[in-house]
C-alpha cells in the first residue's frame, strides 16, 4: 500500500502520545489575588492572559473571522455527513490510527455520537473565547469521476452543504456557513445557483482529495456562474497531507489556479501553498520541479491578480510550514492586506503537529512567550491558535501579521 510520509509521522508520534502520555507541558502558575480577581480567564496566568489582552489589541471586540474551519461527523444522528469505512476499520491501520487522531481533536468520545460531540466541543471552545468573532464552517463536498459520477472510494470525508446551513442557523453568532460543491457533478450549476439564493458567499474545495483540476475546461460554466454570484473560492493548494491525496498531490500546484482568476473569481488560497513541489516547464519545454510556495509567489506578485487573488495563513505555524513560507509571509507587509486568518480547526488540536519549541528556537517567540503560549494551549487549543498567531514576529525584521489579517476583509465581498 502507498502511505504519504505525513501518516507515517503520525503513526511514530502517535506511539509516543500512547506510551509517555506526552502532552505540552503546563506552565506554573503564581499571580497575586489582585491580579487573580481581573483576570478574564480564570483558569489561565496573569502571564497568559496578558499575552491574550495583547493578541485582540487594536481589534473589535466579535469581529474577526476565521475563514478556515473544518467540521466533520461520521452520520450519527442523520447529519449526513459521511466519514470512509476504511477509515473506521482496523483492517486499514494507518487510516484508522489518523481517524483516532482526529477523533481525539475534534473531542469525540463515542462514535455513535460522533458528529454532535465534534460539534459541542467546537462550541464550546469558541464560546470559551468572550470577545471572540466568527468562524467560517466549510462543507466538504465527495470526490466525483470525469463523468459526473461520485467516487466514494477516495471520498475520505463528507460534510453536506445542509449541515453546515443547519449548525449556523443554530450559532448565527459564531458560524459562517460555507459551501463546497464539485464542479464536475451533473447538477454543479443548479447546486450552485440554490445555495447562493440561501446565502453561500464562498466555496470550498481540495483539489488533492476531491480529484478537481482547476485548470479544467470542465470548469468554465461554473467559474462563470461563481462570478456572476460574487461567490469566492476557497482552494487548497500545494502538497495535502491531511487527507489521502496521493494519487493527485499533481492538482495542488497553484499555477493551474490561473483560470479561474483569468475568468475574474476572487480566489484564497489556503496555507499559501506551503508545502511540496509541483512540475512545470520551463522556458525551454522541459518538466522542472519547484516549490509550490514560489509559484504562488509568482501569482501574487502579478498586478492583474490584485484584487482577485489572497491567501489564509491556516496551519502556518505548524512544524512542517513555519520556515521560509511563515518568514517570507510575515516579512512581505505589503502582502498583508491579501492575507486572511484560518485555523484549518481541527488541526490546531493535534498536539504532534505543534511545536512551540522550534518557534522559540527559530526566533519567533520568546521563552516566556513559548511558557505562555503553551498554557493556553492546553486551556483551548483553538484559542492557542489565534494567540500565536498575533504573538509571532519575524526573528529578521521583527514585523507582525497585520491587525487587518484577522479582520473580515472587505475586498472579498461578503
Amino acid at each position: 500500500m502507498k502511505y504519504n510520509k505525513y501518516l507515517l509521522l503520525i503513526v511514530a508520534l502517535s506511539i509516543v502520545v500512547l506510551i509517555t502520555n506526552f502532552t505540552i507541558d503546563k506552565a506554573v502558575n503564581k499571580t497575586t489575588k489582585a491580579e487573580q480577581k481581573a483576570l478574564l480567564y480564570k483558569e489561565l496566568s496573569f502571564g497568559a492572559n496578558q499575552l491574550i489582552n495583547d493578541a485582540f489589541k487594536g481589534l473589535e471586540d466579535r469581529k474577526t473571522i476565521d475563514y478556515h474551519t473544518h467540521i466533520v461527523g461520521t452520520g450519527a444522528g442523520n447529519s449526513g455527513n459521511f466519514v470512509n469505512k476504511e477509515m473506521q476499520s482496523a483492517k486499514y491501520p494507518i487510516k484508522h490510527l489518523k481517524f483516532n487522531v482526529y477523533k481525539s481533536a475534534g473531542g469525540i468520545k463515542n462514535t455513535k455520537n460522533a458528529d454532535a460531540e465534534f460539534l459541542k466541543t467546537l462550541v464550546n471552545r469558541i464560546k470559551s473565547i468572550p470577545n471572540h468573532g466568527k468562524y467560517c464552517l466549510l462543507a466538504f463536498d465527495k470526490n466525483y469521476h470525469e463523468n459526473g459520477t461520485e467516487n466514494l472510494k477516495k471520498t475520505e470525508f463528507y460534510v453536506p452543504n445542509e449541515y453546515v446551513f443547519k449548525i449556523a442557523a443554530q450559532y448565527p453568532d459564531l458560524f459562517i456557513p460555507v459551501i463546497s460543491i464539485h464542479p464536475y457533478r451533473k447538477d454543479a450549476l443548479l447546486e450552485l445557483e440554490k445555495w447562493h439564493k440561501k446565502g453561500g458567499r464562498m466555496l470550498k474545495w481540495l483539489p488533492n482529495a476531491m480529484s478537481i483540476d482547476p485548470s479544467s475546461e470542465k470548469c468554465r460554466l461554473f467559474y462563470l456562474k461563481m462570478k456572476e454570484k460574487g461567490i469566492v473560492l476557497l482552494t487548497h493548494a500545494g502538497e495535502e497531507k491531511a487527507v489521502e491525496a496521493e494519487d493527485d498531490q499533481k492538482l495542488g500546484n497553484p499555477l493551474l489556479l490561473k483560470f479561474p482568476l483569468d475568468l475574474g473569481v476572487k480566489v484564497i488560497i489556503a496555507h499559501c501553498a506551503s508545502l511540496g513541489q509541483a512540475t512545470v516547464l520551463d522556458s525551454k519545454g522541459k518538466e522542472i520541479k519547484r516549490n509550490n510556495f514560489d509559484l504562488f509567489l509568482e501569482l501574487m506578485n502579478q498586478k492583474k491578480y490584485e484584487g482577485l487573488l489572497f491567501a489564509d495563513i491556516s496551519a502556518m505555524t505548524q512544524y512542517n510550514r513555519m520556515g521560509v513560507p511563515l518568514l517570507t509571509m510575515l516579512n512581505n507587509t505589503a502582502m498583508h492586506k491579501r492575507l486572511v486568518n484560518g485555523s484549518d480547526y481541527p488541526l490546531p488540536a493535534i498536539n504532534i503537529i505543534i511545536r512551540t519549541s522550534l518557534l522559540e528556537k527559530a526566533g519567533y517567540i520568546t521563552k516566556t512567550e513559548r511558557k505562555y503560549l503553551n498554557e493556553i494551549y492546553q486551556f483551548n487549543p483553538l484559542l492557542f491558535d489565534f494567540v500565536v498567531k498575533r504573538t509571532i514576529k519575524s526573528p529578521i525584521l521583527n514585523r507582525k501579521f497585520a491587525n487587518s489579517v484577522f479582520m473580515r476583509n472587505e475586498m472579498l465581498g461578503f
